[in-house]
């Protein structure tokens, strides 16, 4: 059986009351959530020079120590998760933070230009998962980047570790995030390490930038960035419906109507997946 938790059951369900109470428990996963937290304020290069305290959100912010090291660096910042297990524990802890209880996969609520940047840790996989009939991953990614993107300053960055299962995952979330306009690319630290590997997302509203040197390597290494072909893909895709969609479908019948070819009519079977076909 997978040890992959977004096998097992969907989020609000896999972190119930038990699995909540761990990340207060355990000081592994603490130490582990609180370098990876580390590392992804680090990722989002906040200016130097600017002593105020920047307001950061945090998603699939669980338990709230993600929020902790946030408060440590003397950021304010807002978090968001599915399970209202993890924001229980949160408010337990009495973290300083604001919490919502949401679906990042339904979109982030938040007006025009709120952050100064965003940080998520092992949260960005289950997007890649569909738990219900109604879940289309792509969908579901470009729902949440680009009302993420919307929220953010158009200087900021947003900054997500997280556990791709195949370099399809890695393929789907970067187009998606692309799509709804970020610039960036993968972070790959200690690339070479089965234990200490770990994956970083790297997004920015303000254009292209290069990217972060990955940890344990060369400069250059451990990084895989958006080629200047796939970001005028992108830019020419946005808001265009995503390809075999039901509304794809229909508008290349329509333009084949058009030019005069042989068209089916539409029907409500009209792009439904059949059973056994992939």
């Amino acid at each position: 059986m997978s040890r992959r938790p977004e096998h097992i059951a969907p989020p609000e369900i896999f972190y119930g009351e038990d699995e909540a109470k761990k990340y207060t428990n355990n000081t592994r996963i603490i130490e582990i959530q609180v370098q990876m937290c580390e590392r992804a304020i680090e990722l989002l290069a906040l200016d130097p020079d600017d002593d105020s305290p920047q307001l950061i959100l945090d998603i699939g912010c669980g338990s709230g120590l993600s929020g902790s090291v946030l408060e440590d660096q003397g950021h304010l910042w807002i978090g968001v998760d599915i399970s209202n297990h993890m924001l229980d524990v949160a408010i337990d802890r009495e973290v300083e933070g604001d919490l919502l209880l949401g679906d990042m996969g339904q979109g982030m609520p938040f007006k025009a230009g709120t952050f100064d940047g965003a940080v998520s840790i092992s949260a960005l996989q289950w997007l890649c998962n569909a738990d219900k009939k109604s879940h289309v991953p792509p969908k579901r990614l470009y729902q949440f980047f680009s009302t993420l993107f919307s929220s953010l300053t158009r200087n900021a960055r947003a900054v997500f570790q997280f556990y791709p299962e195949n370099a399809d995952h890695i393929e789907l979330v970067t187009s998606q995030a692309m799509k709804a306009g970020f610039y960036g690319g993968i972070v790959v630290d200690y690339p070479n390490s089965t234990k200490a590997k770990k994956y970083f997302l790297v997004l920015m509203t303000g254009g292209v930038a290069k990217l972060p040197t990955a940890l344990g390597t060369e400069e250059g290494v451990g990084q895989i960035g958006y080629s200047r072909k796939q970001i005028e893909y992108a830019k020419q895709a946005r808001g265009k419906p995503l390809k075999k969609s039901r509304e794809w479908v229909l508008a290349k019948k329509e333009r084949r109507r058009e030019h005069g070819e042989e068209t089916r009519k539409d029907s409500r079977y009209t792009a439904r997946k059949r059973s056994g076909r992939f």
